[in-house]
């Protein structure tokens, strides 16, 4: 069994006294999900989803270690994937999309973006995440 860690976050802003968030459409699957990716070499979990967002998104975040959700699951035959997510506040607004993985972005309220992602298990963590940036603003 081949086992894969990959790191990422709910990357949110304040625009206009609503809260919203980053959504990525990947180019090889269309989904619609959150920025992330490989764990490379000794990087920690941390180092990963922030260098992730950066390569993705262009975007400069600061990241919230105290909000950190798991998600397993089986993409192919004998790998089992882990992907770990933080909150991240986004420290600027203009998004630069990588080309090569990346075929839409756009920031979208929180509360619509049930209505956008492709899994239940993000749409699960965007519940969560929502509860835990009423927390911290």
């Amino acid at each position: 069994m081949l086992h894969e860690k990959s790191c990422g976050a709910i990357v949110y802003r304040k625009f206009h006294g609503n809260t919203e968030i980053l959504l990525i459409k990947h180019v090889n699957s269309g989904h619609w999900s959150f920025p992330k990716g490989h764990v490379e070499g000794n990087e920690t979990e941390l180092e990963t989803a922030r260098r992730e967002i950066k390569e993705e998104t262009g975007l400069e975040v600061i990241l919230d270690s105290s909000f950190r959700e798991t998600v397993s699951y089986s993409p192919k035959k004998d790998t089992q994937k882990v992907v770990v997510y933080f909150l991240a506040k986004a420290r600027n607004f203009d998004f630069t999309p990588q080309i090569e993985e990346i075929a839409d972005i756009k920031w979208v309220d929180i509360g619509y973006a049930y209505n956008i992602l492709t899994y239940e298990n993000d749409k699960v963590i965007v519940n969560k995440a929502k509860s835990a940036i009423k927390e911290r603003v």
